[in-house]
């Protein structure tokens, strides 16, 4: 009696655990997906462009494979791309350090040499629900947890693309936490008969599927690694900009996997993405995790009935091919690179290459002005006077032979002298000037080989130069690494509310996966700024070593869109680059998202409206994106508090332009900007319209 009782609690144990509930209170049914259930299966099919569709078919058994079919429909015809996947997500956790220098928001830190340990992602089927976003559906598992972290798998489809997104969505409770994730699908069984990616060289690789083949890491090209059967192929890739953690180099560092017992942690064969806990071992600060925020460990998946090289082919677009799109009316802008070519090359008396690799690598990624950051402890920038003025003069010769009509290598320092904190500066010709100057040197002499050399006392000489010269200053990397505590020290300078002085540099510094957007560290300093009642301007910024062809350079990027209609000749200088930059004609972008006109009741960035008596304007904004867009937000300031209104924009599908009008109330207001992100957290933001 006692066995029989014992068998029926195991039978209702196992009945309740294979019947799960799946809540559909939040899924629309004219959403364009289609969801139907059985006992322990959920199927959800999306629709896609050329009248396809995809499907997924959700095992919702315990200890089967969660995704037990993906597959893509034409034409009445089904091809079924994989079986029997599981989602596999590693956890590293470790420690932040909030104490020693500006919290949250630090960069030097050293989180690889603290104690940190891997946890395998724990995965248990009790509750599902299928919910509708816009044009997305959402399918939620839970729950997921691993150490202190505890949440549920999301899974995304996005009407209109074979792209769906898998996350592992969970907070831990802990302070003062630091980490990195893996994620990738795995099989017991894959069908899957070879595995390709694109190496450093942008040459295909495709090698022949082997179960049992120990885990490796890939150094690839485009952040992905496929898997291809012949039914099609199966693309995994990370957000491409977000996944990366913030480092001084853009080293390649094997972002993807392959094979079984990954870390020692994943038994299966899989396939995924990964990051090195080590990153280029100088400063690694991994993301932030602080308490309670829910941090998506997420991965893009690309479905195709095509070969792995036209699939391949359709995760580049989604990056432009990893470049920087032209746009009629604008030239692409980037600053702060410390590759050291003169002082490694040039004056090193090595051989000068006709044109180095890092021209190359700008001019393919399409960058049609480099502003530089050279001399960064490395030369002479206090004198004595000759090693200094040849060192700008090899500078500026390079600078001037390497340049042409359709590419600008443009001569920059970051003096961190004089100010305060780090900051950059940007002349618009060559000048040649020493950071120091003793009480009976002048200002300003006349020298027979250089001409006009300048000398550098104080911050009071320093502004003088930039007026003269009519240059740029900004804060490099406001409020973190050198500049902690800057531009708010020094806001009531006379340098600093100079127009010499622009505002400070954007850079995804610190590292933070529960954001959807950013950086927002400059992002707020961009609206106190405006708030402090100063026509300040925020440029896109690198601030990376080495640039290399090999190195991950799209994922640490971003670029400035300058109003210009042609490149300036360097010969005859290039003012109209600073002119752009100090009056606010341009808008930042990771790249996937653009916004080639932005204006409030006509009036366009850096310029002045004045508001009508009850403040109600049409804001105009054209965009265009490449994966689906989730917001735009308005944001307005009236010198004390910032007021945002966000509006939703998961109704768009993958590849899309269109002309957006915001009616909204500025009253009181003295400033207005946009800002647009996308699903994998890409976006771009404009400057300021100033209200009076």
């Amino acid at each position: 009696m006692k066995n029989s009782f014992s068998l029926i609690l195991l039978l209702i144990s196992f009945i309740s655990r294979a019947q799960i509930p799946v809540d559909l209170a939040e899924f629309k049914k004219n959403s364009g997906a289609q969801v139907n259930t059985s006992a322990s299966r959920l199927e959800v099919s999306w629709p896609i462009k050329n009248k396809q569709k995809g499907k997924i078919i959700f095992n919702l058994n315990q200890d089967a494979p969660l995704f037990a079919s993906i597959q893509l429909t034409q034409g009445g015809v089904t091809k079924e791309i994989a079986t029997a996947l599981d989602p596999a997500f590693i956890l590293t956790v470790g420690k932040r350090d909030l104490v020693s220098q500006n919290g949250w928001n630090i960069f030097f830190d050293k989180t690889h040499k603290k104690p940190h340990q891997a946890y395998l992602v724990e995965f248990d089927k009790r509750n599902v629900s299928v919910k509708t976003n816009g044009s997305r559906t959402v399918i939620r598992v839970s729950e997921v947890k691993a150490a202190s972290f505890r949440g549920a798998l999301e899974i995304t489809l996005y009407n209109g693309s074979p792209l769906f997104n898998v996350a592992a969505v969970m907070a831990t409770e802990v302070d003062s936490t630091a980490i990195l994730y893996d994620g990738g699908l795995v099989s017991k069984a894959p069908t899957w008969n070879t595995i390709a990616w694109s190496d450093t060289d942008n040459k295909l690789q495709t090698i022949p599927l082997t179960i049992n083949q120990n885990s490796e890491a890939k150094r690839v090209k485009y952040r992905t690694i496929m898997g291809s059967g012949r039914n099609g192929t199966l693309a995994i890739f990370p957000a491409p900009h977000q996944y990366f953690y913030p480092l001084d180099e853009a080293f390649n560092l094997k972002f993807t996997w392959m094979g079984k017992n990954y870390r020692n942690l994943v038994e299966d064969y899989g396939i995924g993405i990964r990051q090195d806990l080590m990153g280029d071992d100088r400063y690694v600060p991994w993301f932030n995790a602080p308490p309670k925020t829910q941090q998506r460990l997420n991965f893009f998946c690309l479905l195709s009935t095509e070969s792995p090289e036209q699939t391949l082919t359709q995760v580049k677009q989604f990056t432009h091919n990893d470049t920087y799109q032209p746009l009629a009316g604008y030239k692409t802008m980037s600053s702060h690179f410390h590759n050291e070519f003169i002082m490694k090359v040039v004056l090193a008396n090595k051989p000068v290459p006709e044109k180095p690799t890092f021209v190359d690598v700008f001019k393919n990624t399409g960058i049609d002005i480099v502003h530089l950051g050279e001399f960064h402890y490395t030369a002479h920038p206090k004198g004595p006077d000759e090693p200094r003025l040849q060192e700008l003069k090899a500078l500026f010769d390079q600078c001037k032979r390497l340049s042409t009509d359709k590419f600008l290598l443009l001569p920059g320092e970051e003096p961190n002298e004089f100010f305060g904190g780090h900051w950059l500066q940007f002349f618009p010709k060559p000048v040649y000037w020493i950071m120091a100057r003793k009480p009976e040197m002048p200002f300003v002499t006349a020298d027979s080989r250089y001409g006009k050399v300048y000398r550098i006392n104080d911050k009071n000489d320093m502004l003088q130069l930039l007026e003269v010269e009519n240059g740029l200053a900004w804060t490099a990397h406001a409020r973190t690494k050198g500049s902690t505590g800057y531009p708010d020290k020094y806001k009531e300078e006379t340098f600093f509310k100079s127009d010499r002085f622009m505002g400070a540099a954007w850079k995804n510094i610190p590292g933070e996966l529960s954001e959807p957007r950013l950086s927002k560290r400059v992002l707020d300093l961009m609206d106190d700024m405006a708030n402090w009642g100063l026509k300040k301007h925020v440029i896109a910024e690198a601030d990376l070593f080495t640039v290399e062809p090999e190195n991950e350079m799209y994922a640490h990027l971003n670029v400035n869109y300058l109003q210009l209609d042609k490149l300036p000749n360097y010969n005859q200088g290039w003012q109209p680059i600073l002119d752009a930059m100090q009056q606010g004609k341009f808008f930042v972008t990771t790249g996937e998202v653009l916004l080639p006109t932005f204006s409030v009741n006509g009036k366009k960035s850096g310029e002045t409206l004045k508001l009508p008596g009850e403040g109600k304007v049409t804001i105009a904004l054209d965009v265009s994106w490449t994966f689906p867009l989730t917001f735009a937000e308005i944001i307005s300031g009236d010198g004390s508090q910032v007021f945002r209104e966000k509006i939703d924009l998961q109704n768009t599908q993958a590849f899309g332009k269109q002309n957006f009008k915001f009616k909204t109330n500025l009253n009181g207001k003295k400033w207005v900007r946009v800002e647009v992100w996308d699903a994998a957290v890409n976006g771009a933001f404009t400057q300021q319209v100033w209200l009076e």
